[in-house]
Order: structure tokens, then sequence, then C-alpha cells
């Protein structure tokens, strides 16, 4: 499904500092992957670029065989929208709407028929464990409610590729697991893909592979 053949980004200006270096990467449909790394070692960089929030410098990056170095800003957010799922670390959540607005929102974007948008809305709510909060709005939520909302989002329009940066960051390690939980449940039962990136080593642990991003170099952590 996904595919990054040496792809590497650099930031600033009379001394560019290189975050990425030669990064190559394999994601197949069922696959649960887990990127670890200090703050500041371009796990978010990385994350970025695979959505095509972000562009390499150099290197390619495909989504079932299409480069995103070829598409335009349009046709990227297309493919968010219909294929990729992502958590971000500052949630994003929209003020003005309620917590299920919000979560509804990828699938009302994509013109779902409304009856339709709602059981999903609720049932992946319920999923993530805040089913009595869906017409709450973000300034009333906790930490972690606002995780699990954003994680709901990101999951309602059964995306093929899911990308999470810190996804139990504000949890417990109870509610940790049940999202973790979701996340896994949502990949196999869709044929999807999920790429986390967290400094949780329990979080890793529910990954089928553990990768370290350390001096711009993915290295394969061993079992």
């Amino acid at each position: 499904m996904l595919t990054l053949t040496r792809v590497t980004k650099s930031y600033g200006g009379i001394r560019p500092r290189q975050v990425l270096c030669g990064i190559s990467l394999a994601v197949a449909r069922g696959d649960f992957l887990a990127i670890m790394g200090e703050s500041g070692a371009g796990k978010s960089t990385l994350l970025n670029i695979i959505a095509g929030l972000d562009t390499a410098d150099e290197g390619a990056v495909l989504f079932d065989g299409v480069d995103l170095a070829q598409l335009d800003d349009n046709a990227r957010t297309l493919l968010r929208r219909d294929s990729i799922g992502f958590v971000f670390q500052a949630f994003h959540l929209l003020p003005h709407l309620t917590v299920a607005q919000n979560v509804r929102l990828p699938l009302d974007l994509a013109g779902v028929a409304r009856s339709e948008a709602a059981d999903r809305t609720r049932l992946m709510l319920e999923a993530v464990g805040i089913g009595t909060l869906a017409h709450d709005y973000p300034r009333t939520l906790s930490g972690g409610e606002t995780q699990r909302a954003s994680i709901a989002r990101a999951l309602v329009h059964e995306p093929d590729l899911l990308l999470a940066d810190e996804p139990t960051g504000n949890l417990d390690s109870e509610s940790a697991a049940q999202v973790l939980a979701v996340l896994r449940e949502q990949v196999e039962r869709h044929a999807a893909a999920a790429v986390l990136v967290t400094h949780s080593h329990a979080a890793a642990r529910s990954a089928q592979r553990v990768y370290m991003l350390r001096a711009g170099k993915l290295e394969i952590v061993p079992e």
C-alpha cells in the first residue's frame, strides 16, 4: 500500500539540519507498525510526509502506486479525505462543533448519507469509550476525552491507512489499551494499515513491527 524510498528532509536556511536521511519503508495492508524516537527526531515530520502534508526534499512516497509528489494540493486533499486517517498531537477538533459533529465531519465531507453517518459516528464514539459525550463541546472535555474524540474522527470513515501521532499520550494505561485494541480491530476488519508514532513502550508492544528513528535513519527494533 505504502512505499517510501530514500526519503530525505532538511530544515533551516544557511546551515540546514537534516531530519530524515534516506528513509525507506514498505507498509502492506494488515500491517500495524510503531515508530519510536526521541523528541525532535523527526517522527512527526515523517508522518506529515506520508500524509502529503509536507514534501520530501529527495526520495519518493507512493500510496497504492501513486507518487504523492505528482499530485497537486487538491488531489492530495482528496486522497487524505478518502483513504487516510490522521490522529494529530494537537487534536484539531473544531470548537464550535459538538463531539459527534467533529467525528462525523469526514463522513459529511465524503457525502455519506445522514442516517448512515449518524450510525457510524455513534458506534465509533462508543468504541473509544465516549458515547455519552456526543453532544458535548471540545472545551468541556478532558485531555484524554479530546484524544479519544480525535481518534474516533480518524477512524470513522474506515481509512485504508491510519497515521497516529502519540495516540495514547494523554490516556491512562487502561484507556490506552482500549484505544489500541480499537485501532488493531479497525486495521484487521478493513484490511487497512496503521503507522503509530509513540514514546510509549507499552503502545509500541502492540505493534507487529517496531522501528527506531535515530539520527535521521529508521532502524527496525529486534523482537
